[in-house]
């Protein structure tokens, strides 16, 4: 058969031009690919998955079916043009919107700055790749901005959450800070989104103590926003990690700060909730937290706040764990058996320490101030007169009782 007739089983092409991938270099420019310092180039697979970052909205269920389907690669050249949907039952009209940002794609340029910013760009399948976000199926970051020198797949093995109100009151803030504290002195590791109020009250609280703390951000982790956080952000980076599903320079916007909180969720271990109220986007990242089966905790505040409505609200449902330290989560989190709270109780008296039998003699005696004569006391503590002569002298030792003629009555403490 005649080569030119014979029928093609590769999917067509909208263009018979040279084949240059969009997560390739183009011919003659394969340097400018490498890292700065030198190194191996980035793969297809990676430098794909940069591109997605910017080119959709994180947790884009779609673009996770079909990533899932045909791998990025392909599917970035779908988008790009290089090759037509109609084989790989792409939606022509959802692949018209996401081509409409192509303009702006430029991977390499991405990762040589996240770089140029002690960051990186991971992607599943990689070493430091946190497999329990997996949990999020077609909702799973494709991939992830971190910015630190830590290993997130570690840090995040044993996290917690401390999520709230950005307008949170003193109470929350404290109480915040101080849970953040304990949970890095038992050596967990805080996770917040960086923002104002209770999110900043948890890295603070970690940051005092030398502890390790991981902002999961909704802007570009070379960004610091808000701004009046760029210090804690920085310490942040030092300390612990940042971390974004978004490309770097990318702004924050309402939807993003709600869409990364299921990243906050499905990181962790459990997830806190220390102030909010009842339309509070903290809520979103506790009923996600739910859904994904860890575990959801609240603490609760004063009645009269509003800030603490939602919460309580949380707690009432069945929704949420009422906890009050670093002790209560760590033993809700934690291994069995290995990070049990310590059993509580009010503080010990004296009282308390007295035998079985003086301690009847001491209910026995009246408060008033006559007194009562031994046969009565005898008869109220149904012991014999002659032990309970004997208990009273012994509390007489202790301060507690004393004689009055033939009666014996409390010592009035002044």
């Amino acid at each position: 058969m005649d080569s030119t007739s014979s029928t093609s089983t590769s999917p067509p092409r909208t263009t018979d031009t040279e084949d240059v991938r969009p997560d390739r270099c183009p011919p003659g420019d394969a340097a400018r690919a490498s890292p700065p310092g030198g190194g191996p180039a980035p793969s297809p697979e990676r430098l794909a998955r940069a591109a997605l970052t910017r080119l959709i909205e994180p947790g884009d269920a779609v673009m996770g079916r079909w990533l899932a389907e045909l791998g990025a690669t392909t599917v970035v050249d779908v988008v790009r043009g290089r090759l037509h949907p109609g084989p790989y039952g792409l939606d022509p009209g959802r692949v018209g919107d996401y081509r409409a940002r192509c303009a702006a794609l430029d991977p390499v340029a991405d990762l040589r700055l996240v770089q140029a910013h002690g960051g990186r760009f991971i992607i599943p399948g990689d070493p430091e790749w946190p497999s329990q976000l997996d949990d999020l199926r077609e909702g799973r970051p494709v991939g992830l901005w971190v910015r630190g020198t830590g290993s997130l797949r570690l840090l995040a093995l044993r996290s917690v959450a401390l999520v709230g109100s950005r307008a949170c009151t003193a109470y929350g803030a404290h109480v915040a800070g101080e849970i953040a504290s304990q949970l890095a002195e038992r050596g967990w590791v805080v996770v917040s989104g960086g923002a104002y109020g209770i999110d900043s009250a948890a890295h603070r609280g970690a940051l005092a103590v030398g502890g390790a703390t991981v902002g999961v951000l909704a802007c570009g982790v070379d960004m610091s926003y808000p701004p009046g956080n760029t210090e804690l952000i920085r310490r942040i980076s030092a300390q612990g990690l940042l971390v974004s599903e978004l490309a770097p320079g990318v702004h924050p916007n309402r939807f993003r700060f709600v869409l990364r909180n299921r990243v906050i969720a499905a990181l962790t271990r459990g997830t806190v909730v220390v102030e909010a109220a009842v339309r509070s986007g903290a809520l979103s990242t506790a009923r996600r937290a739910r859904d994904l089966n860890r575990h959801t905790m609240g603490v609760a505040g004063p009645v009269t706040s509003e800030l603490s409505a939602g919460v309580h609200a949380l707690i009432r449902s069945g929704g949420a764990t009422l906890v009050t330290d670093a002790s209560d989560i760590a033993e809700l989190v934690g291994a069995i058996g290995d990070d049990l709270a310590p059993p509580r109780s009010g503080p010990v008296l004296p009282r308390d320490l007295l035998e079985p039998s003086v301690a009847r003699v001491l209910e026995a005696v009246p408060g008033c101030a006559d007194g009562a004569p031994v046969d009565r006391l005898a008869r109220e503590a149904g012991l014999s007169p002659d032990a309970v002569l004997q208990h009273l002298y012994e509390l007489v030792s202790l301060g507690y009782v004393e004689r009055f003629g033939a009666h014996w009555r409390l010592v009035r403490r002044r």
